[in-house]
Parts: C-alpha cells; structure tokens; sequence
C-alpha cells in the first residue's frame, strides 16, 4: 500500500523529468504500481482509511511522484454532476482540446508540494484524452470541469511540470476573459 511516505516533493528531479511510455504489454511490476497507484486515491478519499495511515486526501496520482518516471496516472473524481471518473491509465495524451480555458476558483494542490500556491491555474475548459487501461483495452475520454483539469494535472507531472508553472507570475489571480470558473 502507499503512503504519503512513497510521495517525493517537489525539488525532486524526478519531477521535473519527461516519463517514459509504458510497453503496451505492461509489466506486471508497472500493472502492480498502477493498482497501488488507483488504490492510494481511493483510500486517501475514505475518511478512515486516511486517517489511520496519515494519508493526505487526493483526486489524482501519477507515477513520477512516486519516483517512478513512466507515463501512468490514477484518478478518483467525481464532476458537478456527482458522476464517477475512476481510471488507472498508462499513456495517457491529451488528443485534442479546446480553445476556452478554464480554472478552480479556489486554485489547485498538490500531493507532492507541502504548502499553499497562490494563483489561477489557466487550463483547456475541455479535452479529449487517449489511453490503456490496467487491462489493456485503450479508450478515448471526453472531459470537461473539474475532471478535465485533474487529467491535465496530471498528465503534466508525465511532461516534468508543476501545476504552478501554469500561474501568472505578475497577476497570479488574474483570469483571461470568458474562462469558466470552476467551484471545488
């Protein structure tokens, strides 16, 4: 099972590295690390669970944070509409997207930075993602809202970026007009 333990911070080089694709037959050590990966989000939602392991709550994971630089992410997250989008994926790319951006009002987190960054985090308002699952299938996923700005979090974390890279540095809470602001 991981634990915030298994999570590097940011300053890492890990982090800031381009991951490599995973082979389309998976090794049973990358199925392995992908499971755990997905099982992390989940139990770091459950209330229990995340307290008695110390596990601080999240809605996505890829695998550089746990220093393993391959292209592979965990979501757990549902949209305004209470809808599920749980998916263990391996090289995940972002296929097309729109021209409208998009943004959390409140800003955006991270597991593997330990304080607070101020700022708007300018994403697509909607993408269209291509990837395999744990089982090998490869599926085409259209997003919008709050899952769309999880996948590119952390589809970014498999390109070397920080959430934070994406902020206005001179106008941190400033909005580009017609972005849709997104309630968390």
């Amino acid at each position: 099972m991981l634990t915030m333990e298994d999570i590097i911070r940011e300053g890492h080089p890990t982090l800031r590295k381009v991951a490599s694709e995973v082979p389309l037959l998976p090794s049973t050590e990358d199925i392995q690390t992908l499971q755990k990966m997905i099982d992390y989000v989940k139990n770091s939602q459950n209330p229990e669970i995340a307290e008695k392991y110390g596990l601080r709550p999240g809605v996505g994971l890829a695998a550089p944070q746990i220093n393993i630089a391959k292209r592979m992410i965990a979501i757990h997250v549902t949209d305004e509409k209470d809808n599920l989008y749980s998916y263990a994926l391996i090289n995940p790319k972002i296929i097309s997207h729109s021209v409208e951006k998009s943004y959390l009002t409140s800003g955006e987190g991270c597991l593997s930075v330990d304080r607070a960054v101020s700022g708007f985090v300018m994403r697509y308002a909607r993408i269209k993602v291509k990837a395999t699952t744990l089982e090998g299938e490869e599926i085409t996923i259209k997003l919008k809202g709050l899952p769309a700005i999880v996948f590119q979090h952390e589809i970014d974390h498999l390109n070397g970026v920080m959430f934070y890279d994406h902020i206005d540095k001179d106008n941190p809470f400033t909005a580009p007009e017609n972005a849709i602001p997104i309630e968390r």
